[in-house]
């Protein structure tokens, strides 16, 4: 955005302190500004800004409808809402491969898994119908795949093990042996009888936007 729009004041948020202070120390210009805040408690006043959006979060935050009202609230009337939320059911192979093969051997991880995949904002009509309820009008709404590339399975599996998000959570609370366990199955789906060596996976997102009535 701020290189779309130079000049422009951009504003950033995360609930997460870590987050905000590795932006920080990255950032090069004087926007986009990174702060601490809440999602469902924007710190700004009503009609602030030309646009809003949620990148790859709303699947996280406590109140999903409250996050979207607060993005109405602060965009000004006739400008933009957007928003994406990883397919998670369908298009996010990179995953899907960690699920579905942990599910096998953890009950655990079928339950996590069945939880996100089931979840609302997991279907495509979920952020339409989200985005309507909230107050939006003129709502489109289509999906957008990228890849994600890796030189190797440890360059594939050493992020799943920080802690991060559900993937993250789900393999911090493994115990050694399972862990072990899932790590040397996921192994075999990512290599899938070749080489470890370089793959592209891909991901999809629902991407939908709206505008404040």
């Amino acid at each position: 955005m701020a290189r779309r729009w130079p000049g422009r004041p951009i504003n950033a948020i995360d609930i997460a302190e870590p987050y905000i202070a590795f932006a920080r120390a990255r950032a090069v210009a004087t926007y986009p500004n990174f702060d601490v805040a809440d999602a469902i408690a924007i710190p700004h006043p009503d009609g602030q800004f030309v646009g809003s959006t949620a990148q790859l979060v709303l699947n996280f935050v406590s109140d999903a409808y409250a996050a979207v009202r607060e993005m109405y609230r602060v965009t000004a009337r006739g400008g933009k809402v957007a928003a994406a939320v990883w397919d998670f059911r369908g298009g996010l192979v990179y995953q899907r491969m960690f699920w579905d093969t942990a599910a096998m051997l953890d009950r655990a991880a079928a339950t996590v898994r069945d939880r996100l995949f089931s979840a609302p904002l997991a279907l495509s009509d979920g952020l339409p119908t989200l985005f309507a309820d909230a107050g939006l009008q003129a709502i489109a709404t289509r999906s957008v795949t990228i890849r994600m590339d890796y030189a190797s399975f440890d360059d594939y599996w050493r992020p799943l093990c920080g802690g991060q998000g559900p993937v993250g959570v789900c393999v911090s609370q493994l115990a050694p042996d399972l862990r072990a366990a899932i790590e040397d199955a996921v192994r075999l789906a990512y290599c899938s009888g070749a080489a470890d060596g370089p793959r592209s996976l891909t991901a999809t997102a629902w991407v939908t936007w709206g505008t404040v009535a």
